[in-house]
């Protein structure tokens, strides 16, 4: 797995979308690890996790800037140097890409487009990854097969071929203009549906969870027999930052190895409503749990989603630690805790996952 002092202390990271929900576990994460980190995104949401647990005073450089702001994000980029970038900054809501699909396609295909054109032209040793969905993938009807790296890309929901645009963009830069240069290397990282403590976005299962308790509302559930890759937020993470110690260091091909499956395993791919369930046995929580009829929706939600992380799994040395019913507790943990104890609780979580990693690979 991760060298995780002698590669990460002292490396520069700079993160885009460091003020989301997976991008400030990231920025916990590398700052446990003794990364000095420089963050680009739009300014943090009031009450967002990222100030919850006071990050700003964590991150050497917060640039609050739009990741479509070409000349900003070049300038940053070229005054911080990084060793290793991670894009993260996204419109990554489904039902949002619906209601506003022009700033989707246009926040996820020209974000990326811009840091390509940028990475293009730094001339030194570098790390890029690339994060972008499982939602990529072309869904044949009623299969329920895993899908990997190798499965057609197709177009799905405004959110999801947004996010195809950007693999493509980073396809064609990192064959056209880095596969000459031994400069910056690239990577694609694709994960499942990523849930923790700290995710306040609507539409979502969890933040919806606890929402609806606290304002006290009925919680509608829309899907229920959908099944998705249910993951703790550090899973797919380290999987990050093992995929780009790996490139960065030549351990791997990245031209030939482009995009990566960070998934669960196959019993931990379950549908909403057993999700639900088991929130609901272990949670003090209790909400009213509606389940809508079904009816027609502009809402093109696939049915059956398991990514195949067997790629990752052989080369990466990349593995599951935890289990759904795990991830729930950790969950709980955060969600159900007084707020002064947020914090101590996202850095105990780190540390917990940390030592297992070691433990599993000694």
């Amino acid at each position: 797995m991760i060298d995780q002092i002698s590669f990460w202390k002292g490396k520069k990271v700079f993160i885009t979308g460091h003020t989301g929900f997976k991008g400030s576990w990231l920025c916990m994460l590398l700052n446990q690890l003794g990364s000095t980190l420089a963050g680009y995104s739009l300014p943090p949401e009031k009450n967002s996790l990222f100030e919850i647990v006071d990050l700003k005073k964590k991150i050497k450089n917060n640039y609050y800037f739009d990741i479509r702001n070409f000349k900003i994000l070049k300038k940053k980029i070229e005054l911080f140097k990084p060793d290793i970038i991670f894009h993260l900054a996204a419109q990554s809501l489904v039902i949002d890409s619906y209601l506003k699909p022009f700033d989707t396609f246009e926040i996820n295909s020209l974000g990326s487009l811009n840091l390509m054109e940028v990475v293009k032209n730094l001339n030194y040793k570098g790390a890029l990854i690339v994060v972008t969905t499982d939602k990529v993938y072309k869904i044949k009807k009623n299969s329920k097969s895993k899908l990997n790296e190798n499965d057609e890309l197709g177009v799905t929901d405004p959110y999801g071929s947004s996010k195809v645009c950007s693999e493509i963009i980073t396809s064609s830069y990192s064959k056209s203009f880095l596969s000459s240069k031994n400069y910056f290397k690239v990577a694609i990282a694709r994960s499942g549906n990523v849930i923790g403590g700290g995710d306040f976005s609507i539409n979502r299962i969890i933040p919806d969870f606890y929402a609806a308790q606290k304002l006290k509302k009925k919680l509608t559930i829309r899907n229920p027999d959908h099944v998705r890759p249910w993951q703790f937020v550090l899973e797919p993470l380290i999987g990050y930052i093992n995929l780009a110690e790996k490139i960065y260091l030549n351990k791997i091909n990245s031209q030939d190895k482009l995009a990566w499956n960070f998934g669960p395993s196959y019993t931990d791919c379950i549908p909403v409503s057993k999700l639900i369930k088991i929130l609901l046995n272990k949670s003090q929580v209790k909400p009213e749990i509606i389940i809508q009829k079904k009816k027609h929706s502009i809402f093109n939600e696939t049915k059956f989603l398991i990514l195949d992380s067997s790629k990752s799994k052989k080369f990466l040395g990349w593995n599951n630690i935890y289990n759904v019913n795990t991830t729930i507790n950790k969950i709980i943990e955060w969600y159900e805790s007084p707020i002064a104890e947020k914090n101590k609780i996202c850095n105990k979580q780190i540390f917990e996952y940390l030592g297992m990693i070691n433990n599993k690979s000694n």
